[in-house]
């Protein structure tokens, strides 16, 4: 059950964080920061729960949070030139 959560979860926050980029405001960004928290904390807890390998799911998951960091620091980038126009 866990399993399918986590995945929407994950894929939850990269569509928010490619809306994010698309319309950059102070608390869109919370909700982002809160779906990559889950997005961690329920893939720790797979990795915990199914005694799965964990290079593998560091390595994914080093991949999913480069990703999202990418995408909120561009967005936060251009929420800053928006303020200042």
């Amino acid at each position: 059950m866990i399993l399918p959560v986590h995945i929407i979860i994950a894929l939850s926050s990269v569509a928010y964080t490619t809306l994010l980029f698309a319309h950059p405001s102070k608390n869109k960004f919370y909700v982002n920061y809160g779906l990559v928290t889950l997005t961690i904390a329920s893939g720790t807890y797979l990795v915990i729960s199914t005694h799965a390998r964990i290079l593998q799911a560091c390595i994914t998951g080093l991949v999913y949070v480069s990703i999202v960091t990418a995408g909120s620091a561009a967005a936060h980038y251009r929420l800053r030139l928006l303020n200042k126009i």
